[in-house]
């Protein structure tokens, strides 16, 4: 194992250091926008493809929901293949594939005729979506001061947040254009914007090198790396189905409140008069408002786990996020309440995910870092897929309520899985 000198201050962080640290803030930051311009446009760029006449349309709420799942499910699987990739051929490269699959993929929606069309594209870019998690994150597990891990994660979350706020702000702008010139609202332009994270990639190609972590490991090992069989064998294979576990309450639980929460807005009947593109601009300023604020949630996140540890920051966080979600739906509440008070709660807790970042890669060996924290982390998703389209077909035709309120109880179950996760300390990390 390569000795890394003593950093204690940014001045001591190496070129190196500084380099997959931009690289990873830039993945995540691009990820995040590529990940929600579908969340944000869906019912109706849908209702688009369909035909229909309204986004509180049956057929419109079914499709848009088996597309996002379609997306998680790929999100699940590209964690796990990429995450392979990253283990074989090393975090650059991967993360370089990672960046130009989502990129690609997201900028090819645009061109879709049919919901089916759209719902390849999506789950072809979730690919990359799902790979540049596992990569991004060990990349910086492996470069990056280990003591500095709760604000690594607060701050590689926050790219994630601003790239879903760059993607909430892409649509205000274009319903507030299409408004001012009196043109149509086209919700497939805005998956236009989503080619711009290939640029990234030439960058990452010629200046970010592989961890000498990485390349110590692969000289030292002595046989074929782990493989994915090796997570359910031995000591590792409790700690797989845990982390499997907390990935798949949480995470099903967040994409129901992320996917849903805007279509319930959308539907309040106080915004029934308003115009299509007022609506619009509501669900997407909201929902900026909801990632802004967990912003603050990541280093309030990141504060918890340095002073608590990891596992019960994490216990505490997911019943914070149950309390939040449930309040804003067990009784019928307005626009309001829900715009200023309760979501914005539900979003600053909703930092319990940063945790994730730094947390689990770590927990694994090296050659198996990003094949173990890719597959179960990503995994989660599967749950997160099957969550979506359950909880939206569950809920009545324009009232989803009562699917959201469900959706919520999955957060105590995270709590308790988490309970059982190990309580590592980054002070006695043995990489650091």
């Amino acid at each position: 194992m390569p000795v890394r000198r003593e950093v204690t201050r940014l001045a001591d962080l190496s070129p190196q250091q500084w380099k997959t640290g931009i690289a990873a803030w830039l993945g995540w930051l691009f990820d995040g926008l590529d990940m929600h311009l579908y969340t944000l446009v869906a019912a109706p760029f849908v209702m688009e493809l369909l035909h229909a006449a309204s986004p509180a349309d049956a057929d419109v709420k079914a499709r848009s929901s088996w597309i996002q799942a379609a997306f998680l499910v790929g999100w699940a699987l590209g964690g796990g293949f990429f995450g392979r990739v990253g283990d074989l051929l090393g975090r650059s490269r991967a993360l370089s594939l990672t960046i130009l699959t989502y990129a690609a993929f997201t900028g090819l929606s645009f061109l879709a005729q049919t919901w089916w069309q759209l719902m390849i594209f999506r789950f072809l870019a979730a690919l990359g979506i799902g790979g540049e998690w596992a990569v991004g994150s060990s990349l910086l597990a492996e470069t990056w001061p280990a003591r500095w891990r709760p604000w690594i994660a607060a701050v590689l979350q926050s790219g994630v947040n601003l790239g879903i706020l760059g993607a909430c702000l892409t649509i205000y702008l274009l319903a507030t254009v299409c408004g001012w010139l009196h043109v149509a609202y086209q919700p497939r332009w805005v998956f236009l914007v989503g080619l711009l994270p290939a640029l990234l990639v030439f960058w990452i190609r010629r200046r970010v090198p592989e961890p000498e972590e990485w390349h110590a490991a692969r000289l030292q090992a002595t046989q074929a790396a782990p493989g994915v069989r090796d997570l359910f064998r031995g000591e590792t294979l409790a700690l797989t189905v845990r982390t499997i576990l907390v990935c798949a309450f949480s995470l099903s639980a967040w994409w129901a409140f992320i996917f849903w929460h805007a279509q319930h807005l959308r539907n309040l009947p106080e915004l029934a008069s308003w115009t299509v593109e007022r609506r619009e601009q509501l669900v997407s300023a909201t929902f900026f408002g909801i990632i802004g604020v967990s912003i603050a949630g990541n280093f309030f996140a990141g504060w918890l786990a340095r002073r608590l540890g990891y596992r019960l920051s994490l216990v505490l966080m997911f019943l914070a996020e149950f309390a939040a979600e449930s309040g804003a739906f067990l009784h019928p509440r307005g626009c309001e309440s829900l715009v200023w008070f309760w979501f914005p709660a539900v979003g600053f807790f909703s930092g319990v995910f940063g945790l994730f970042t730094m947390y689990l890669p770590p927990l694994f060996p090296t050659l198996l870092r990003t094949t173990g924290a890719g597959f179960c982390y990503n995994i989660g998703r599967i749950g997160a897929a099957v969550g979506t389209v359950f909880f939206g077909l569950f809920s009545q035709v324009g009232d989803f309520r009562r699917a959201l309120l469900l959706g919520s109880f999955l957060f105590p179950a995270a709590a308790v899985a988490a309970w059982f996760m190990p309580d590592r300390s980054d002070d006695q990390d043995p990489a650091a």
